[in-house]
């Protein structure tokens, strides 16, 4: 399954490239559609005897291929690129040729990020960042590029397709058939589908939805049972009002996308930090099961420690399998997360009081960070990848040791497997291409996002950086590094805090670690293991040559700029 769904994606989207090629129409104009395409393109696949359930478990919802998912400027079609950016744009310039070789394909990448960063700011909204990279590596690969979407040279490079060798001549008639049945199914892929699929895929939404809130639980649950079973404590609601002043809101300490996060104090002094999932949100349901489940059977020094969970009903406060209220509380850490520490200037709780991190403590925070990914990955069984590795997800104890926390977007991997979805959660800045794109969370995603904390930790400087006086446009401090570095202005990047610090050599080894890690290209990030012991000076780090350089450094601005 590592290489089938990967692979099933990256067919699918080539041929949304393809449709856009021929129709000049981005994705699939509404659920019913891409719901029928599905059930064709299944149908394909059955009939080369593979499972009946591909389709549904690689490529997800079908609501994931509509136009609808994927708002960014208002662009629907080819005629709305042309009427918004013009006629010629750095995709059509650099992406036009034979990808097949890294440099050009990273040169079409930067391209199309370029045109990406470009599309954020005409938008206004950077929740929209992926959709706009989609839409650009769309556009390079079934408009921009002479050979088509069909090509192996567009496939491998925009949609990380991999190709097996050529098999042994014997069996030629063999793979001729293969590839003319999946060439089959790209073309049922492009037909305009039948609407008379409607009612089945209505049935069958409608069994989903039964399926998702049952969650194999009973509706009822014994709080003995519940402990055993999750290995938490269950915590009775009204204690959790009494230790928030009734969820007084001087104290909420965080927020996250489906949650708030309070300070409280249990009745025997404890400290604890209550996450509150919002009321009335489905997708809390399932972040909150997915958090406790994976959380409670955690036990590192660098994860923040699961202490228990409660889920009330919104009425009578009796204890249900789902709730309206779902709570699940953590060890409290008192000295907040990295971020407040990072970016304390910007920050209005108590900020401008806290000192700069020294560099011993940079350096300790970064080595708990990849241990805890290290443990994540290949110390529990199945391996967990997080999926939202960034500085508001790592805590700091009385101590100022790093512990990893939230994981409401974590995914339990069968050994040797990725996962694919077509929810992508994730932070802007921080997520992986090939995740933000593709839906594929891999042990080198989280490693992508841990160089972003790395090049953070060293610079004080976020990853995302929304603008400068020279470049309107955001784009990702990975970028900026490279380029200072590349021109021998290592002493430019690093925080000014630590320029009277010595030796100079183990901060420059860290840099050049996190921007490894940081690569867009899954091929070039080393695994956590690596780099820890990268960190540590056990292996080497390979030389800066060996990453290619970012598309056009005009494009990035100065130091002083930043």
């Amino acid at each position: 399954m590592d290489l089938c769904c990967p692979t099933l994606v990256g067919l699918f989207r080539i041929g949304l490239a393809k449709r856009l090629r021929d129709s000049s129409l981005f994705f699939l104009p509404d659920y019913f559609t891409a719901a029928a395409c599905f059930v064709d393109f299944q149908s394909k696949l059955t009939a080369l005897s593979l499972s009946p359930n591909l389709t549904s478990l690689c490529l997800g919802d079908p609501n994931g291929y509509i136009i609808q998912s994927f708002p960014c400027f208002g662009i629907q079609s080819k005629q709305d690129w042309i009427s918004k950016l013009g006629v010629s744009t750095l995709i059509d310039s650099l992406c036009q040729s034979d990808l097949s070789d890294l440099t050009s394909c990273d040169a079409c990448f930067q391209a199309a990020s370029k045109v990406q960063a470009q599309l954020v700011s005409l938008d206004g909204n950077t929740s929209h960042a992926t959709n706009c990279l989609s839409l650009s590596l769309l556009y390079a690969a079934g408009v921009a590029n002479k050979f088509g979407p069909e090509s192996k040279l567009d496939a491998a490079c925009l949609f990380w397709m991999s190709f097996l060798p050529p098999w042994p001549s014997k069996r030629k008639n063999h793979i001729a058939l293969v590839y003319s049945l999946i060439g089959a199914a790209l073309t049922v892929v492009l037909l305009a589908c039948f609407f008379s699929f409607r009612c089945w895929w209505d049935k069958y939404k409608r069994k989903r939805r039964v399926q998702v809130q049952s969650i194999d639980v009973k509706e009822e649950i014994d709080a003995t049972e519940l402990n055993l079973k999750l290995g938490a404590i269950w915590l009775d609601s009204e204690k959790l009002q009494r230790a928030t002043d009734d969820f007084s809101a001087k104290n909420i300490v965080g927020q996250g996308s489906f949650s708030l996060v309070y300070k409280g104090t249990l009745s025997d002094g404890t400290l604890v930090a209550i996450k509150k999932i919002r009321e009335s949100d489905f997708q809390g349901d399932t972040e909150f099961c997915k958090e406790v489940e994976i959380s409670s059977n955690l036990r590192h020094q660098n994860l923040v420690p699961l202490i228990g969970c409660c889920v009330t009903d919104e009425n009578s406060g009796k204890k249900k399998e789902l709730g309206k209220q779902r709570y699940i509380v953590y060890a409290y850490m008192p000295n907040g997360s990295l971020q407040d520490h990072l970016f304390y200037d910007e920050n209005r709780c108590g900020g401008s009081n806290r000192m700069p991190l020294s560099w011993p403590q940079r350096k300790s925070i970064i080595l708990d960070i990849a241990q805890g990914i290290a443990y994540l990955h290949y110390g529990v069984k199945p391996a967990i990848y997080h999926g939202d590795i960034k500085a508001t997800n790592i805590l700091l104890d009385e101590n100022m040791k790093a512990k990893i926390t939230d994981f409401s977007l974590a995914k339990q991997i069968t050994e040797g497997q990725s996962h694919i979805t077509t929810r992508v959660g994730g932070t802007y800045g921080y997520i992986a291409p090939e995740y933000a794109l593709y839906g594929k969370l891999t042990e080198k995603s989280d490693v992508y996002s841990f160089g972003m904390v790395v090049l953070e930790i060293m610079t004080g400087r976020k990853a995302l950086i929304s603008s400068s006086s020279e470049s309107p446009d955001p784009f990702v401090i990975s970028d900026w590094v490279q380029k200072h570095i590349t021109l021998g202005r290592m002493h430019e990047v690093l925080d000014p805090y630590l320029a009277s610090v010595s030796p100079k050599s183990i901060m420059e080894r860290f840099v050049l670690v996190g921007l490894f890690c940081a690569h867009r290209r899954v091929a070039f990030r080393p695994n956590i293991l690596d780099a820890l012991k990268m960190l540590e000076g056990e292996i080497e780090v390979p030389p800066i040559s060996n990453i290619p350089q970012p598309f056009s450094y005009s494009l990035l601005p100065n130091h002083s700029d930043l």
